[in-house]
């Protein structure tokens, strides 16, 4: 589950780790009393204005603005408040902006001069252990850094069990090339990242730009969090962060009906019991010459009524010319699959795109005879390489 930014700003600062002030604004009539109290607790009359969408590349895309006047956060909040924010990290269409932050300039004067880092918390794969990615050059081109400049992106493992330790916070100070009171903010800093991200079940932090203020101060300017699905029933007040506007619709009328569903930009619709089965299937219809349109497991316990529903979404996709279902019957029994199947037939009416179905497994002759007593206009398989044949010859036809 992603969290907006200033929603993981609220949970970071749960375990005390400075960030840069900021307030939820919902209309732009609110910028400017939003602005005045930051001013009031800060002193400071500089403001950002930030575009709140699951997305990153904001700032490129206009979705972040610099103010140096009340009436600029006005006007700011205005111009992003409602636009599409088209970035490299959503579709073409761009998400709609219902929500701004604004938040305290950073740059202001001081004994030294500020900087920018990147820093995040996820999971190493090969390591199996969490881990700290660092550079000294964070900002806006960081994707650039990494490319370019691999030298200047730094990791750091944590064990499991003895956690993060001082000589490793004291190595990522020294590699951020920090000295005096920002070093030994820093060195604070770090614990309290790790401790938030393990106590949230969290399986993503980044934190860009990780700032070094111009009197040495650590804080937080933007970050994205993520939580792991399956740890969110210890977290109830994290559950009520969720923001189904960000989400797919598709995929958040799936999750009712408990159907792990995610939509892809193909055009062979699919519906699948068990992952594997799913990830092999998606891989024959590549193989057909045609491209998943959703990954679809109704699960090993499939009722009629969630194969019916798991049909209609699938359906719903314009871009879906013919549907696969390919059912291997183990739990879940081959003749309720077909019954969700004929169900859905009568009620959603005339489907006029090309239905393949295999179902293999238990009850799979019962299955066969519901399907062929049903009288619908449908295509059955015993392989799945015959399966996938018929698909090739459906997207050619």
């Amino acid at each position: 589950m992603n969290l907006h930014e200033y929603q993981g700003k609220q949970l970071l600062m749960r375990y005390d780790v400075p960030t840069a002030m900021g307030i939820l604004v919902e209309d732009a009539k609110e910028a400017i009393p939003a602005a005045r109290k930051i001013t009031e607790a800060k002193g400071i009359e500089t403001w950002a204005v930030k575009a709140q969408v699951h997305a990153g590349g904001r700032g490129k895309a206009g979705g972040v603005k610099i103010a140096k006047s009340l009436k600029e956060v006005e006007n700011h909040a205005s111009d992003i408040l409602g636009m599409r924010l088209v970035t490299p990290q959503t579709s073409a269409r761009g998400k709609l902006v219902r929500k701004v932050l604004v938040e305290q300039g950073i740059y202001y004067p001081g004994e030294s001069e500020p900087a920018e880092f990147y820093m995040s918390m996820l999971l190493n794969r090969e390591t199996a252990r969490n881990m700290i990615v660092y550079s000294p050059r964070g900002g806006m081109n960081i994707e650039e850094v990494a490319e370019e400049t691999p030298d200047q992106i730094f990791t750091e493992d944590i064990d499991p069990v003895a956690g993060i330790q001082p000589f490793q916070c004291r190595r990522i100070a020294f590699n951020l090339g920090l000295k005096g009171d920002a070093f030994k903010n820093m060195l604070r800093f770090i614990p309290k990242l790790v401790k938030a991200y393990h106590e949230n079940d969290a399986t993503l932090i980044e934190i860009n730009p990780l700032f070094k203020t111009s009197d040495n101060q650590i804080i937080v300017v933007d970050t994205k969090m993520s939580i792991d699905n399956n740890a969110l029933f210890r977290h109830p007040d994290i559950i009520e962060m969720r923001d189904i506007f960000e989400e797919d619709p598709m995929e958040v009328e799936a999750g009712k009906f408990d159907l792990n569903y995610i939509k892809l930009d193909g055009n062979v619709g699919c519906m699948v019991n068990g992952a594997g089965l799913a990830m092999a299937t998606m891989d024959i219809i590549k193989l057909s010459g045609g491209e998943p349109a959703n990954f679809l497991d109704v699960g090993g316990s499939a009722s009629a009524r969630r194969v019916e529903e798991a049909f209609r979404i699938i359906l719903k996709d314009k871009h879906v010319k013919v549907v696969l279902i390919n059912i291997f019957g183990g739990i879940v029994r081959c003749d309720r699959v077909a019954q969700g199947i004929v169900d859905a037939y009568k009620n959603i009416g005339d489907i006029d795109i090309p239905i393949i179905i295999r179902l293999q497994g238990t009850n799979a002759k019962e299955a066969k005879e519901l399907i062929d007593e049903s009288g619908l206009k449908v295509q059955s398989a015993i392989q799945l390489k015959e399966a996938a044949e018929m698909v090739s010859k459906a997207i050619i036809y």
